[in-house]
């Protein structure tokens, strides 16, 4: 079942001893996120300015192996899927140099940043043209495993292998004996090494076109070596365009201490689904030096192996495991009391409208009807009747909603299609409080995956600026389910 509200069990007996008045029963408790966790102790070291220079631009990879044939691959630095690191404090400067063939941008995908370094063409800043830079500055309040991704044409840029992680570090009481960073995606590639589309009209209107080879970390049969009895951090991302995954690990017992970066009270890993753009850090214990546990995707017929992973000899001994908790986060927390209420019905295109608002010429919204480079052409899905945009893309909808700053707000969510969609909001870190087919206990994210037919409630302190709230399955945002929220001060 899933978990929403709960009351007190003496005060049950003591309401029911007194004739069941609900006038004397006492009010009932939200069971809440990340509660109990113990707090992050004050910084010892002062923060760090990091200076990066990411180049977007085309690469040669080998993405069906060593022996196999070369691919052109689109990536902001030579690596492939490159993990960035920094401590909780840092401030990033990062000037995006574009060498690719058409605009693009940085979005700094679940970090609480100001809205004009949020990414998105026309809405927080302009398109990055081709021999074209754009500097970004940021300080991410939050720990956390995050990444970053443009924000049009996600389909053909993410395709080709635009993205990277940034890891914020400063949320464990003990550093892991090892931390393991795992990208989930798959390549759609033909076996010459060239691109197949992206997009097709079947998956658009579905689930989503799937790629033809799993990887992980860029490669197939990902493998690596960890200490023997030494505690294990995976963190694991799914940034596939499309493919929902639910992470299993035979040869050791696995716990959640995050969700999409953010902490939580460690509960045994159990049937977590992760859609596209989730993230779900692990800690585990690994056996006996010789032996191997392996990470599975057990969202198909037969699980589906996603990393292997042996232990070798190490000088730590055997030991009972109690997953230690991560220290609390500092997200502004909803109140739920005073929180409006607003609905989201996301849905089939069917009787919907893309073409409902007049903006002014200047309106930088208005600059984004020239540019079919974000949106597709095609409409499939639409949020409460309203498509992004429909038709001859000379309209955009308004705003879904307008909020007030520093306000508390419930979004109450609804899938009304047979398709499982990953909902994701802009700009804040939010609290799962319900979802009616998946029993996840309360935690904070900033994608919820709404599987077919289901509903979710989630709750967030509204921060000012213009921000977007859409699908992460790629073809779906980009085929109408995708739209905006206007935070006043």
């Amino acid at each position: 079942m899933p978990h929403r509200l709960t009351l007190p069990r003496r005060g049950l007996l003591a309401g029911l001893a007194a004739g069941g008045a609900a006038a004397l029963l006492p009010p009932l408790r939200q069971a809440r996120a990340a509660e109990g966790l113990p707090p992050r102790p004050a910084a010892t070291a002062a923060p760090r300015q990091h200076d990066w220079t990411f180049r977007a631009a085309p690469r040669p990879a080998r993405l069906l192996g060593a022996e196999g044939p070369e691919s052109t691959v689109w990536t902001y630095t030579d690596a492939l899927l490159p993990v960035l690191r920094i401590q909780l404090g840092d401030s990033i400067t990062a000037r995006l140099d574009n060498a690719l063939p058409e605009h693009t941008t940085i979005h700094w995908h679940g970090v609480r940043v100001p809205n004009a370094m949020d990414g998105v063409q026309y809405v927080t800043q302009p398109p990055v043209e081709p021999g074209q830079s754009f500097t970004y500055r940021l300080t991410p309040p939050d720990t956390g495993t995050f990444f970053l991704h443009p924000h049009c044409n996600e389909p053909g840029q993410v395709g080709r292998g635009m993205a990277a992680v940034l890891l914020v570090d400063g949320d464990m009481q003990a550093p892991a004996n090892a931390d393991i960073t795992l990208v989930c995606k798959d390549w759609r590639i033909a076996p010459d090494g060239s691109w197949l589309p992206f997009e097709t009209a079947a998956g658009a209107g579905r689930a989503g076109t799937f790629g033809t080879r799993r990887a992980v970390n860029g490669v197939a049969g990902f493998a690596a070596e960890v200490p023997a009895h030494g505690d294990i951090r995976l963190r694991l991302l799914n940034l596939d365009a499309t493919r929902t995954i639910t992470p299993g690990v035979e040869g050791a017992e696995a716990w959640v201490i995050a969700t999409d970066g953010n902490p939580i009270a460690p509960v045994p890993l159990d049937k977590w689904r992760l859609g596209p753009a989730m993230r779900l850090d692990l800690l585990l214990r690994a056996p006996t030096a010789g032996t191997v546990f392996t990470l599975q995707d057990l969202f198909a017929r037969e699980p589906v192996p996603l990393g292997r992973f042996t232990a070798v000899a190490s000088p730590l001994a055997p030991r009972p495991f109690r997953p230690a908790p991560l220290y609390a986060p500092g997200i502004p927390r909803a109140d739920l009391a005073s929180a409006e209420r607003l609905p989201f019905v996301f849905s089939s295109a069917l009787g919907a409208s893309g073409a409902v608002a007049d903006l002014p010429p200047d309106d930088p919204f208005a600059k984004i009807l020239m540019d079919a480079l974000c949106v597709g052409d095609q409409t499939f899905w639409a949020i409460n009747k309203s498509t992004w945009p429909g038709g001859d893309h000379r309209q955009l909808p308004p705003p879904l909603a307008e909020l007030k700053a520093g306000r508390s707000y419930i979004f109450e969510l609804q899938n009304t299609t047979p398709h499982p969609h990953p909902i994701h909001l802009h700009g804040h870190t939010f609290e799962v409080l319900s979802q009616s087919r998946q029993d996840n206990p309360p935690h904070l994210a900033d994608t919820v995956l709404l599987q077919a037919r289901e509903k979710a409630e989630i709750a967030f302190v509204a921060r000012e600026g213009n921000w977007m709230l859409h699908c992460h399955v790629l073809e779906h945002l980009g085929t109408g389910m995708m739209g905006w929220v206007r935070v006043k001060a």
